[in-house]
């Protein structure tokens, strides 16, 4: 039977290097209760010969969270999946899609679409080592080749080795000639292929990502999909994620209801890991977006960006980022 959309994988934020770090799950956490947030790609070198630590680290709150790993080892792979179990992750998740020279250059990333029994072989191993999820995400191709064959077989060879979740960014991957910004945006988006592979292969989900802008776009997609994986929309605007949970996951209440509570929230936050010796600065960077609209905004985050403050408390930089927005009840 088809598999029917839940709130598992309904509506997820991409993983995103250098943005989606635990404060930035933190904080996309006090906006939407249920959608399912992801890790920055993580080497399986940095877990097995770096601070495993620094890397996996979480706040409670941020369940629903997933680990997306980066490389090739099957072994390697398999070890690392045990340590995202063993420090109580929700998904483990192999990046077949990143189209960087450095992680070509690492041998994963989306060149690993061209070795599917390789993939194959590592989903294998880390569905041995964990009783987590294993899931794999992708583009639809590599390269100018835009055959369907060629990322049919790719899901086919996966899924015969277990794996039953696939995340796809609907744009080749074009491995020469490309930035990883240029490879989000110039190679073609094929919404179809991803409709092609969610037909023939009925018993699968298949998660869509990429160029989701707007509610209209989500709801098309959740309608067809097992659902929709939204990344740098919701990094840079995200008082839109306090719409999903009511609009799109079945909630009967949105846990974010007021932007200035949730600064507020974000404040507290930023104590706390400062008294850990995290700078406020590595938080706040994350929320510059959540005042996106009201008067004042653009001076909101010049203070929250401005790193002449970093030695302030954070409670001191919110009175003067305060001080730069028009009171809320005045916008009525």
């Amino acid at each position: 039977m088809p598999v029917g959309p839940t709130p598992g994988w309904r509506l997820c934020v991409a993983p995103m290097l250098d943005w989606t770090d635990r404060h930035c799950r933190y904080f996309h956490r006090l906006l939407t209760r249920h959608t399912r947030l992801y890790t920055e790609m993580v080497t399986t070198g940095a877990l097995l010969r770096g601070d495993a630590a620094r890397h996996l680290a979480f706040n409670d709150e941020e369940h629903p969270v997933a680990l997306q790993l980066g490389g090739s080892e099957p072994d390697e792979l398999a070890a690392c999946a045990r340590l995202a179990q063993r420090w109580g992750y929700d998904e483990v998740n192999l990046n077949c899609g990143c189209p960087s020279e450095r992680v070509q250059r690492g041998a994963f990333g989306a060149c690993l679409m061209a070795e599917p029994s390789l993939v194959a072989d590592a989903v294998r191993a880390m569905r041995d080592a964990t009783d987590l999820p294993v899931t794999v995400k992708h583009r639809i191709g590599i390269g100018r080749d835009e055959s369907y064959g060629f990322v049919r077989d790719f899901v086919g060879a996966i899924a015969d080795a277990g794996c039953e979740v696939f995340i796809v960014h609907a744009r080749n991957a074009w491995l020469q000639g490309l930035s990883p910004k240029e490879n989000r945006e110039i190679p073609p988006l094929r919404y179809e292929i991803v409709g092609r592979l969610a037909a023939d292969f009925p018993a699968l989900r298949f998660v869509v990502n990429g160029g989701v802008t707007d509610d209209a776009q989500l709801d098309a997609h959740l309608r067809r999909f097992g659902g929709a994986m939204v990344g740098r929309e919701a990094y840079h605007r995200p008082w839109w994620l306090a719409d999903w949970d009511v609009r799109h996951l079945g909630a009967v209440a949105s846990p974010a209801t007021d932007r200035d509570a949730i600064e507020r929230h974000m404040v507290v936050y930023m104590a706390r890991q400062a008294a850990q010796g995290v700078p406020w600065p590595h938080v706040a960077r994350h929320m510059l977006g959540l005042m996106n609209g009201r008067p004042g905004a653009r001076r909101w985050r010049q203070v929250w960006s401005d790193h002449r403050l970093r030695d302030d408390p954070p409670e001191v930089v919110w009175r003067r980022a305060r001080e730069m927005l028009q009171p809320a009840a005045a916008l009525a």
